[in-house]
């Protein structure tokens, strides 16, 4: 019987296998009963510091042990846990902080300077206590510091906390410039976990990638997921991602079982040819969640890697790290060929249906909801932005269901395709064109690694002009004629883009995807200089 609280996953294994390593990172190995040990430490520590079920921590720290440890100590507290991003700015991190007005600030590994700077402004430094994991100075006195953890108790502690309680609030993207904090509890991971390790058959031999960063909600799956198994979680620097062959190294070395990443980072080791035919004989299975991973990408790693299982996972954040997922049973021959999402998780339910909720039949494109345990119980101290997006299910006026924005079809074999954003569609000379089709198109282009496409608005007939961002194979000489071209076989004359870029490598967020924004602002100052 599985654990119904994220915490109790590690101290089920320190019972009874404490010496078993929990976590890897370089050359430092930490064990389940030394990562239980410490977590109950920074618990007590938090409680001497006032904390009380229900309060929010923040934690500004880079990968490590010891912030895994902070983790799952601030699950011990009763509280809730909000990672910051440490590369992010002070100026969005602080409205994190007074978002769920945080009782205390965990923090190492980082800047003293942004430390300082969240800080700064004396009413909220008043009500934060700020708890400091790190050898070095701060520059501000801390109320507690790793010395002070250390002279805590390591005993268990009894909880208060329960299944439906919110585990952690994880910050996305608001369309206002303001970032949303979705609600997650302990059972909407702790589902999709029970659900993940029993499917992949992940056990105590395992070896599972940390990737993402602790933001980013896929790196759940990879902490509890692993924990749950009782395997080991080997944390990926984040300089790594600027270095596709040292990461294929990292996967040889530590006989990684598991690489769990987003499509945009295995499209950059396509791009870059680090794999080897017949690489990674430990490997048994790879994941991609996040985004679309090009099917020639695809082709490229599972032609390489015969042995491996292939998996894609969907799933929006406020569905719970993923929804469904499709194991790809075959290497594709056809580059243009889709993959789908699949079906859906157990416990989930992806449904298609028009604007009036109806659902639609096979082959037709329409919005794309989630129902089922995985769902969020909303956004943080946000009403009305959580009524607009968890509405009412169709005859059934007490189920909530999740509008995804995405947009989808159900394919004549059951299976559920994704097609892209509905606020991606645009109007351009008169007609609606779905950027996802284009890019789609543009990532089968022999020559063409990776293709990204935005647009931009105009006052003018056209409405929109598309803009087009590619990087070409090593040792190909794309250029926008050839390109356009090769889209003219596949797309009618006004989806054709009319702007173009060439690019080393596409810039990238903190979770490792493409920043399209930056890409639209590119697009913008050339625009602007042409005129």
């Amino acid at each position: 019987m599985m654990a119904t609280l994220l915490q109790q996953l590690v101290s089920d294994q320190a019972a009874v296998r404490p010496d078993r390593t929990a976590i890897v990172v370089d050359r430092e190995r930490v064990s389940y009963g030394e990562l239980d040990a410490l977590s109950n430490q920074i618990a007590r520590i938090l409680k001497q510091a006032g904390v009380q079920r229900g309060d929010r921590i923040a934690l500004c720290m880079r990968k490590s042990p010891k912030a895994i440890a902070s983790l799952l100590g601030i699950y011990k507290a009763d509280a809730i846990y909000v990672p910051l991003d440490p590369s992010s700015p002070a100026t969005r991190l602080v409205k994190m902080l007074d978002s769920c007005e945080n009782r205390v600030l965990l923090a190492g590994d980082v800047d003293p300077r942004l430390i300082g700077e969240l800080l700064a402004d004396e009413q909220r430094a008043s009500r934060i206590a700020l708890g400091w994991l790190d050898d070095r100075p701060c520059g501000r006195m801390p109320s507690f510091t790793s010395a002070d953890i250390a002279r805590c108790s390591q005993a268990p502690l009894e909880y208060e906390n329960g299944p439906d309680d919110p585990a952690h609030v994880l910050f996305t993207s608001g369309s206002t410039g303001t970032p949303k904090g979705v609600i997650i509890t302990h059972a909407n991971v702790m589902r999709f976990v029970e659900w993940g390790v029993a499917y992949f058959g992940m056990n105590a031999s395992d070896r599972v990638s940390a990737h993402p960063p602790l933001h980013f909600d896929l790196s759940f799956f990879d902490i509890f997921g692993t924990f749950a198994a009782g395997a080991e979680l080997h944390l990926i620097p984040a300089e790594l991602n600027l270095v596709p062959n040292r990461l294929a190294d990292l996967i040889r070395e530590s006989k990684l079982t598991q690489w769990f990443s987003v499509p945009s980072m295995m499209s950059y080791m396509t791009q870059r040819d680090t794999l080897r035919p017949g690489d990674f004989p430990t490997l048994r299975r790879v994941l991609w969640c996040g985004e679309v991973l090009p099917t020639p990408s695809l082709i490229y790693w599972m032609t390489r890697l015969p042995h491996v299982q292939f998996t894609n996972l969907y799933g929006p954040t406020e569905a719970t790290i993923a929804s469904s997922f499709y194991t790809v049973t075959e290497c594709p021959t056809d580059p243009q060929a889709a993959i789908p999402i699949g079906t859906a998780c157990d416990g989930e339910d992806l449904l298609v249906l028009d604007d009036e909720l109806r659902p639609l039949p096979p082959g037709e494109i329409g919005r794309l909801f989630i129902r089922g345990v995985g769902l969020s119980p909303g956004y943080w101290r946000d009403p009305e932005k959580t009524r607009e997006v968890f509405v009412c299910a169709p005859g059934i006026p007490s189920e909530r269901i999740y509008n995804t924005g995405d947009l989808a079809r159900v394919g004549q074999d059951g299976l559920v395709y994704f097609c892209g954003r509905a606020d991606s569609q645009i109007k351009s000379r008169g007609y609606r064109i779905e950027l996802g089709e284009i890019e789609a198109a543009l990532n089968t282009v022999p020559g063409v690694q990776e293709g990204a496409v935005v647009a931009l608005h105009t006052d003018g007939f056209e409405g929109s002009t598309i803009c087009c961002a590619y990087v070409s194979k090593v040792g190909v000489d794309m250029t926008p004629v050839t390109l356009r071209r090769e889209l003219s076989r596949m797309l009618p004359s006004y989806m054709l883009p009319a702007r173009w870029l060439a690019c080393s490598d596409f810039p990238r967020n903190g979770n490792g995807k493409i920043d399209r924004p930056r890409l639209r602002q590119y697009f913008e100052i050339h625009a602007a200089q042409a005129s």
